[in-house]
């Protein structure tokens, strides 16, 4: 049965300290020892959170400021830590690093709002003495922070750990829960955003299970056990309940995603809120499956890596073809990042043009450089196919392409490409704010029931886009 207990937020001092190589071993770890673990990742991110849903055997949720209020983020824990042993959640970057000035977004904002005790994993590489005024400046920072313990990581033998240990116990009173060692076993080949999916990995589970056992001899998880447990936060001890949505659609839409090698960037939450509004999920392969599945009434192509399978996109030209007869005989389709950029006539990438599916008059070339990263924030304009005013049963579409819908929606972006050679004139969704989009004005492309974006969404409170497509699908089809 499962126990009350805090959930433990694993952050560090700076970036790229290697605490998701850290989180990944603890979650698989704790997972072999027979306990139900529940992994979160402050967000924006896809990528952390597939590593963590392959090592714990249970979806990562993401945490975001940017989309979430500060109840819907206590609201989603308390949901899911009633059914789980214990709970990890993986901050982005240093502990108190964040957007703005006084820390509100930060990883130490969430630790404090879900009252999460913080382990701090620490790069030990060239420090010796300077470790200590480093964890009791962290802990002087900010009073309101519970740095629990310490995991020393990139350890350069036994002499350097005995080193730390020795200098840690003199100068602070925080535990040394455990000591890593440099190990090429643990290292994960990086990508764009950060680790390479773990939906791409043919190796994943093998490196998850030789990451897990590593971390089980070098920490110590009881001690890390015991702090989980130490006390239990008053929202997990009467948990927020989820005010039920009484405006869910009923009917069951067949609704097909693609989940593969070459897209697989999906949250969770999103999922079960199409779910929740009446799709029936339907798993489809861009790589191998011949063509769409018949009789389904809408499709939703997340973000990934398609320049990654240039060749083998291409080759399933039977798959693309069915891709687009059914956009163009008017199949309500959402598409993001990687998606829109199937979408495109090609995609050039390395030398290299690659013909893909083709209803978007554009080729997607990619830089060396981000052409767009980070938070975005747009309205919706009136060519909105599923806008947040359209009641069910009801479209409100316009010619006009100029009143905006007032409502600033929040989101996040990061691309490589950006569209070259459109060769059609394009008409938009979205007004950019904040961000690139597609052409540092505009996103959202809208052609007959398709919307193409960069921009990723996330179905929070501020922006229920899965009951809003699924919606549209039920209009569409009726």
């Amino acid at each position: 049965m499962p126990i009350s207990a805090n959930p433990l937020f694993i952050s560090a001092a700076h970036k790229s300290s290697g605490k998701t190589t850290i989180t990944i071993g603890l979650l698989s770890a704790l997972k072999n020892k027979g306990l139900s673990v529940q992994p979160f990742k402050k967000g924006p991110d896809y990528i952390d959170p597939l590593w963590h849903g392959s090592a714990s055997g249970t979806p990562c949720y993401t945490l975001d400021f940017n989309t979430m209020s500060r109840d819907e983020i206590l609201q989603l824990v308390s949901r899911k830590m009633t059914s789980c042993d214990i709970s990890l959640i993986e901050g982005n970057k240093g502990l108190y690093d964040g957007l703005d000035l006084d820390g509100s977004n930060s990883n130490a904002a969430i630790a404090k709002l879900v009252d999460a005790p913080v382990i701090l994993v620490l790069d030990t590489r060239g420090m010796t003495r300077g470790i200590a005024p480093l964890i009791l400046g962290y802990q002087a920072f900010d009073s309101g922070i519970n740095i629990a313990g310490v995991i020393l990581n990139q350890l350069g033998g036994s002499r350097h750990e005995s080193k730390l240990r020795s200098v840690i116990e003199h100068y602070t009173d925080v535990s040394v829960l455990g000591a890593v060692h440099k190990d090429k076993r643990l290292e994960i080949v990086e990508r764009h955003l950060g680790l390479m999916p773990s939906n791409e990995d043919g190796e994943a589970q093998k490196k998850i299970t030789d990451i897990g056992s590593i971390i089980s001899s070098h920490v110590d998880l009881d001690k890390i056990i015991e702090i989980s447990h130490l006390h239990s936060p008053n929202y997990l001890k009467s948990p927020i309940k989820s005010v039920p949505n009484t405006q869910a659609v009923t009917a069951q839409i067949r609704l097909a995603y693609i989940n593969d090698n070459a897209f697989g960037f999906y949250y969770p939450g999103d999922l079960e809120a199409l779910e929740e509004a009446g799709a029936e999920l339907i798993e489809i392969n861009s790589l191998t499956d011949k063509q769409l599945p018949e009789n389904i009434d809408g499709l939703f192509i997340g973000g990934g890596f398609p320049e990654e399978r240039l060749k083998e996109l291409q080759a399933n030209h039977s798959f693309r073809q069915s891709v687009c007869d059914a956009i163009e005989n008017g199949l309500p389709t959402y598409a993001e990042c990687g998606g829109l950029m199937y979408l495109c006539r090609s995609i050039i990438w390395e030398q290299q043009q690659v013909e893909m599916v083709g209803v978007i008059p554009a080729d997607a070339k990619m830089e060396e450089t981000p052409q767009g990263r980070g938070l975005i924030r747009f309205s919706e304009t009136s060519l909105m196919p599923w806008p947040v005013e359209s009641p069910i049963g009801k479209s409100s579409k316009s010619k006009s392409n100029i009143n905006d819908h007032e409502s600033i929606i929040s989101a996040h972006e990061f691309h490589y490409s950006h569209l070259i050679n459109i060769t059609e004139p394009l008409k938009y969704a979205y007004k950019i704010h904040r961000g690139s989009g597609i052409d540092g004005q505009h996103d959202g492309i809208v052609y007959k029931n398709l919307l193409a974006c960069y921009a990723h969404l996330q179905d929070t409170k501020q922006n229920h886009w899965a009951k809003r497509f699924i919606q549209f699908i039920v209009r569409s089809k009726d």
